[in-house]
């Protein structure tokens, strides 16, 4: 028997996996009505994720907005690693991917900030969609047992009032600290473990050109590691914006952490630049986890992106693996919605997005912050078999292109699971 077609969807989370989710929902259909909430009272502007692999960039392109990032973002071309004294060990030439121009799916820089802002107003534009600020999810009134023919949130708005929210179904977007995940799964439920090590994110104007440093870099030390990408492309090198972003002493406060950022700069970045000799634009401390819940679906209740799981900045897959997620759920909402999957099609979401996150992202992103203050610079090339390799594809074109298309291994198909056509005619469901 077919279940009835969807009416309608609840998203908390108004961050860069819930405003693209629904954008995507918004071309279902018929389509539901989807209102996302968020506890905020606007968008969140402190210094996040920037790079978007090509998961993300197909996902971008099939929301309608991927020409605006392209114009107003750009694209990496040269990656590498070195040791402190600036001394490059090896690295990867991104325009093999690439022509340069705005086709193809080569990596991405675009600040989070800006992508929630364009996704946002696009999400405006759609009619059935409302997104609503300042309003606080405080409880989950239905939706976990596999009776409930719908799901229920108890939300606090704006000056305390509060409100039952009620939907076909429930996706939490709301990040690590999410709080649908734990109506879901308890209080201290969410499976991992987090990093001694404290990273501070900034954002800086900085001149990196005069030094011969690429896009990006990853610095290998075992006190002075950090990463340095290029965020903000400019023709006076003076002008350009780099994100930098760099492990700490543990056991340090946020306010400690911060008084060291000038201590830090000067003794890490080539030229050992005095204060005078850059601008922070923003900058902001955090504790870094890999993490993932031992179910993203409890009946009409569903998780994704950092909500469900949690990794490293180190490489990436954290915000790249939370937009795989939403293309994901979408292609199972969107077989529910032409009748040719049933609801059961969400237990393989949460079966494959799960497998992908312990498979891929955190081995990789593990390996990747592990590389950057516990290998020995001087021995990486003899010690890392991933330095061995990246070492090669710089003589090696078709390696080169292999490893750097690496991250689309973390994208499924989910329409193989679809029926051959709607139920009331002769389908038969795809073997699970």
């Amino acid at each position: 028997m077919a279940n009835p077609q969807l009416s309608s969807i609840i998203i908390v989370g108004a961050g860069p996996s819930g405003l693209l989710l629904a954008l995507l929902l918004a071309d279902l259909s018929p389509r539901p009505d989807i209102t996302i909430l968020d506890a905020a009272p606007t968008l969140n502007e402190a210094p996040r994720a920037t790079h978007y692999g090509s998961p993300a960039i197909q996902l971008f392109r099939k929301a309608g907005i991927l020409e605006e990032i392209r114009r107003d973002g750009y694209m990496p071309e040269k990656i590498c690693w070195r040791k402190l004294n600036g001394e490059r060990i090896c690295g990867y030439d991104r325009s093999l991917l690439h022509d340069g121009g705005l086709d193809g799916d080569g990596l991405t820089v675009y600040w989070v900030g800006r992508l929630c802002a364009l996704l946002e107003r696009e999400v405006k534009k759609r009619t059935g969609v409302s997104v609503q600020w300042d309003h606080k999810v405080t409880g989950l009134k239905s939706g976990l047992d596999p009776q409930d023919t719908s799901a229920s949130l108890e939300v606090e708005g704006p000056g305390g009032k509060s409100t039952t929210y009620t939907a076909d179904y429930i996706v939490g977007c709301d990040g690590g600290n999410s709080t649908v995940r734990r109506l879901m799964h308890g209080q201290r439920n969410f499976p991992g473990f987090s990093w001694d090590v404290p990273i501070v994110a900034t954002n800086t104007m900085i001149d990196l050109d005069r030094f011969g440093w690429e896009d990006t870099q990853f610095v290998i030390d075992p006190v002075h590691w950090f990463m340095a990408a290029r965020i903000g492309a400019h023709e006076d090198p003076k002008q350009n914006i780099w994100r930098i972003s760099y492990g700490e002493k543990a056991g340090l406060s946020n306010e400690e952490l911060m008084e060291r950022q000038e201590m830090k700069f000067e003794q890490m970045l080539p030229g050992h630049p005095k204060p005078g000799e850059y601008r922070i634009l923003n900058k902001s401390p955090y504790r870094v986890h890999q993490r993932c819940v031992e179910r993203m679906r409890v009946g009409r209740v569903l998780l994704a992106a950092d909500a469900a799981h949690l990794c490293n900045p180190f490489g990436g897959l954290g915000l790249t693996g939370g937009i795989v997620d939403v293309g994901a759920l979408m292609q199972c909402f969107e077989g529910m919605q032409k009748g040719v999957a049933d609801n059961g099609i969400l237990d393989k979401y949460c079966e494959v997005q799960r497998r992908m996150w312990h498979d891929i992202i955190n081995p990789v992103s593990t390996a990747n912050i592990r590389r950057l203050h516990l290998q020995d610079p001087d021995k990486v090339l003899e010690e890392d078999e991933t330095m061995q390799l990246v070492k090669k594809s710089e003589t090696d074109l078709e390696l080169s292109r292999e490893l750097q298309s690496a991250g689309d291994m973390l994208v499924y198909d989910y329409t193989q699971h679809y029926r051959q056509a709607p139920v009331g005619g002769l389908a038969v469901l795809a073997k699970l």
